[in-house]
């Protein structure tokens, strides 16, 4: 194997292992389920319908993951659902 045959393989082992952190959203007993959507849809740029569904798998177990992304990005959007009132944390 060459230099750079080497070289692109380190390159491509590098990339898959960027790390992926989750937004967990958590059940509780403050939030209406109307508030949870329009917070996943204003916050995680979810449509309708996922954040419907993310909620109502909060609801019956507990908790969801509700974005997945680098943890840059998620920490203003995990920020801004605790500030919604909503129970989160960055795994």
């Amino acid at each position: 194997m060459g230099y750079k045959e080497k070289y692109q393989e380190d390159v491509l082992l590098e990339e898959e292992t960027v790390k992926q952190n989750e937004i967990v959203l958590f059940n509780d007993e403050v939030n209406t389920f109307d508030h949870v959507i329009e917070t996943l849809i204003a916050v995680c740029e979810h449509s309708p319908e996922q954040a419907e569904q993310c909620s109502l798998i909060v609801h019956y177990n507990g908790k969801c993951t509700v974005k997945t992304g680098e943890y840059d990005d998620l920490k203003p959007r995990c920020s801004r659902l605790l500030q919604a009132g909503l129970s989160a944390e960055i795994v």
